[in-house]
């Protein structure tokens, strides 16, 4: 069928409203008509970069976790994440993790998006390290060769500036 009409989808998979507004996206696209193409874009929340995340950075986005929990209270947040682990600004090595394992197949751009937030809000698990977003593609049974190979590519990047 012809497509009419696309919903951009904009997301980062380590945005806590994303996460928290994730029922909401799914109850929202389980009904749309046939009609209309759903497009999901990834865009970073923060400069790619391996900084850690300063203090006032962690406080702001603690804050907002808390925000999350009063006005959405079925989620609930793992703040252990913020003594268990470094927490660096950028978001773009878990948007990359999500185009690398779509590379095998649409469908695991929603379960790769789902295990990060899985990971970051209610396991602390650091989404940042590479470790872990390798760790989450074995979880979901992605070929893991070709998965860090997209991960690290010139290409997988672009498409996460664009």
């Amino acid at each position: 069928m012809n497509k009419r009409y696309s919903l951009c989808y904009i997301h980062d998979p380590m945005c806590s409203w994303c996460w928290g507004f994730s029922e909401t996206y799914q109850a929202l696209i389980s009904q749309l008509d046939e009609s209309i193409e759903l497009r999901r874009l990834l865009g970073g929340l923060a400069a790619d970069n391996h900084q850690p995340m300063t203090l006032i950075i962690q406080q702001q986005i603690q804050a907002n976790w808390r925000l999350i929990e009063q006005k959405i209270p079925s989620k609930k947040f793992n703040f252990d994440f913020w003594c268990q682990n470094t927490p660096k600004r950028s978001t773009y090595p878990a948007c990359r993790a999500v185009i690398a394992a779509r590379e095998q197949g649409d469908e695991y751009d929603q379960l790769m998006t789902a295990a990060i937030q899985r990971a970051y809000y209610q396991q602390a698990r650091n989404p940042s390290e590479i470790t872990v977003l390798v760790a989450l593609a074995d979880e979901l049974g992605i070929e893991l060769d070709r998965f860090q190979y997209h991960l690290e590519s010139e290409i997988t990047d672009a498409e996460a500036v664009k």
